[in-house]
């Protein structure tokens, strides 16, 4: 130690606290050993690695995220919608990003290096990645805007990054009776994969819905029947399962007006996975206006929604990524809207969902916890 403090005296405290770290490190491994390495943002507990974050996690664009966590691995990945990211490397047919922590993102790919073929003209939008059977599947919107026949397909892929090898249109809008039919989220429980999908609208047969899928989750089960979920002014759907309840989470308003956009998270549960869902106040979603508000937009970042699933870390703490939107530099220089990756813990009060101050954070904060 006092060869350490001889070399650091003519050397400001931050480097001498570094050197510190550095020196706790090597030479004490028990579980009592704690140090805070300035400067880098990383808090070192008892071998473990707690690092800080500062939104937004990744620029310029992940729109519409969805995450999956390799089991050999350890590490993750995260898919965007199709997007253009004013780079100058055109439009990515869903981006594939890997992260070991989920604060530390990297570029690594796209789903598809061609568009399928089953459907003509639209963008590749809302992708819904899941590990099932021992294999990737990645569920997708096929649409454009206002398309009055968009669809829902799928590709599967032996390893997160694919490649990934489409197997086709599962169903269109007009096959399933439900217009705007985009935005896929499988939920599996027991023997029982069910897709939930929808988008705004509002026509009789709007909303979200939910369907069950045959045991590959290939195609519908067979006589598979439709079941509405939620009323026409959600989007963005999925569900999560906590302590005997069913939670759905979704988004409403604009997602894609740069600063103006009006996007916003809200939540209702159920006792049972096909509802009905209740807000906190007790309203049922298949009428518009309801739900309990969990996320909106600040003075720095505006239409925070469409979020992954719930990434549970290794100390139990529920993590949220979602998109949001930098009021100070809204779009990217082709126009898109700058629908950056945020990163968002979930506390439960009184058996709800709540983010602090209910808006996206700003401030340095500590990130997951996930054991080496």
């Amino acid at each position: 130690m006092k060869r350490i403090l001889s070399f650091a005296a003519n050397i400001n405290l931050r480097k001498l606290h570094c050197l510190y770290c550095l020196w706790l490190t090597l030479f004490f491994t028990s579980a009592q050993s704690i140090c805070l390495a300035m400067g880098s943002s990383v808090l070192l507990f008892g071998g473990d690695t707690v690092r800080q974050y500062q939104n937004p996690v990744f620029e310029p664009i992940l729109a519409d995220p969805t995450v999956v966590r390799d089991a050999r691995t350890g590490l993750f990945y995260a898919y965007g919608t199709q997007d253009d990211w004013g780079d100058g490397h055109g439009s990515r047919l869903m981006p594939i990003l890997q992260s070991a922590d989920l604060i530390h993102w990297e570029y690594v790919g796209n789903v598809f290096n061609k568009k399928p073929d089953w459907k003509k003209g639209g963008g590749l939008w809302a992708p819904d990645i899941n590990f099932v059977d021992g294999q990737y599947y990645l569920y997708y919107s096929f649409s454009l805007w206002g398309d009055p026949n968009p669809g829902i397909g799928l590709a599967i892929a032996a390893k997160p990054e694919g490649p990934f090898i489409d197997q086709g249109k599962l169903f269109s809008s007009e096959d399933i009776n439900v217009p705007n039919s985009i935005d896929p989220s499988l939920y599996q429980e027991d023997d029982t994969n069910y897709l939930i999908w929808g988008s705004f609208g509002n026509g009789p047969n709007q909303g979200i819905h939910v369907i069950p899928l045959d045991k590959e989750g290939k195609r519908l089960a067979n006589k598979a029947k439709k079941v509405k979920l939620a009323a026409g002014d959600w989007e963005a759907a999925m569900l999560h399962k906590r302590n005997g309840y069913y939670y759905f989470f979704g988004s409403k308003g604009s997602c894609c007006e740069g600063a103006n956009s009006q996007y916003r998270v809200l939540v209702a549960r159920s006792k049972k996975p096909l509802g009905p869902y209740l807000d906190q106040a007790g309203k049922a979603i298949t009428e518009r206006g309801n739900g309990t508000l969990l996320l909106k937009g600040s003075n720095s970042f505006a239409g925070p929604g469409h979020h992954a699933k719930i990434i549970t870390d290794d100390e139990g703490t529920d993590w949220l990524l979602y998109h949001g939107i930098r009021k100070d530099n809204p779009k990217v220089r082709t126009g898109a809207t700058r629908r950056a990756l945020m990163l968002d813990n979930i506390v439960w009060e009184s058996g709800w969902p709540k983010i602090k101050d209910g808006v996206p954070s700003t401030e340095e904060r500590t990130g997951p916890i996930f054991k080496n």
